[in-house]
């Protein structure tokens, strides 16, 4: 029964929502707020190229076909329903929300969660490293990318060279001088794990803190009915529901082995709040981003209930067999 209770981070993120509500950032702390989150989500991706280490990269990168089906699973798979659920009426999806659905379809796979569950049900967990974590690299250039294309295609207006500027000075830079510094710090990082997770959590926190003032101040919970989240959470399952088993049947027409086919699963069917929501604030600067990341938060929660549960049940079949 544990495994379905949320977690401590995700309990923290519904306070930081909740505190939002009743305490908006507004005014001068606002802006000297918003300073503060920006040098958090630098020192974020900094850690993220810190720890990376290349060694990992470069041995991973020689399983080719089994990072190519989970890109074009997180990349391509993923987006195209994401234009898909565009069919759903606006009575019954508001075009906010909608927007935070397609956002969330463009982004890259999460890195711990899928090498934690790969392990978990005796996957390849190197290939698991190396996937998530292209996937990620990858996702600093695809995701604003898939915004600006998805986002022209329905209307919803585009891309700006401004918003790849930001990108690449605010995400980018930090990760390459993380990775540059990596063979003489990434030991160090990789071992106070403890100490800087709160680090990478925090950044997190404070982007939602703010990305939820600045909607709540405009009428966030004015907009959307308690009807309008269900849908959300009905349409993030039906997503990862779709995933999973496109991925867990794609895989075994292919041949792929099975620890292979579980690294598949896990990593191909993962979207990552870690670099989603920062990349929120990059790409949508300016604008209420609170509707954009709802339903992140509300799939990051789901994807990790259902994927404990299959995780166990490989692990379980495994034993057996």
């Amino acid at each position: 029964m544990r495994r379905f209770l949320p977690d401590t981070f995700t309990i923290l993120l519904v306070c930081s929502v909740v505190l939002a509500s009743l305490l908006p950032a507004s005014g001068s702390f606002a802006d000297y707020f918003g300073v503060a989150t920006s040098l958090a989500i630098a020192l974020l991706f900094f850690l993220h190229g810190a720890r990376m280490s290349t060694d990992v990269v470069i041995a991973g990168i020689l399983h080719w076909r089994l990072h190519l089906v989970i890109l074009l699973t997180t990349f391509a798979v993923f987006p195209l329903l994401g234009l898909a659920l565009g069919l759903v009426p606006h009575s019954l999806l508001p075009q906010p929300l909608y927007l935070g659905i397609l956002f969330l379809c463009v982004l890259p796979s999460t890195v711990q969660s899928s090498i934690a569950f790969t392990s978990i049900a005796g996957g390849n967990v190197p290939a698991a490293i190396c996937s998530a974590s292209a996937s990620n690299i990858l996702g600093m250039f695809l995701t604003p990318l898939l915004v600006g294309v998805l986002f022209s295609v329905g209307g919803h207006g585009r891309l700006s060279w401004d918003v790849m500027e930001k990108i690449l000075l605010q995400l980018l830079a930090p990760f390459v001088v993380g990775q540059i510094l990596q063979p003489w710090i990434g030991n160090w990082v990789r071992s106070k794990k403890k100490i800087l997770t709160p680090v990478d959590r925090g950044s997190i926190l404070m982007v939602v803190y703010l990305a939820f003032s600045k909607a709540v101040v405009e009428g966030l919970w004015q907009t959307f009915s308690p009807r309008d989240i269900a849908v959300v959470v009905g349409l993030d399952m039906l997503l990862l529901g779709f995933v999973l088993t496109f991925t867990m049947r794609a895989s075994r027409l292919m041949g792929f082995n099975r620890p292979d086919q579980i690294t598949i699963t896990f990593c191909g069917s993962k979207k990552s709040l870690a670099s989603g929501v920062p990349m929120a604030g990059v790409i949508f600067a300016g604008q209420s981003i609170g509707a954009i990341v709802l339903p992140l938060m509300l799939f990051h929660q789901i994807q990790l209930m259902v994927c404990a549960v299959i995780s166990q049940k490989y692990s379980a079949a495994a034993e057996t067999a």
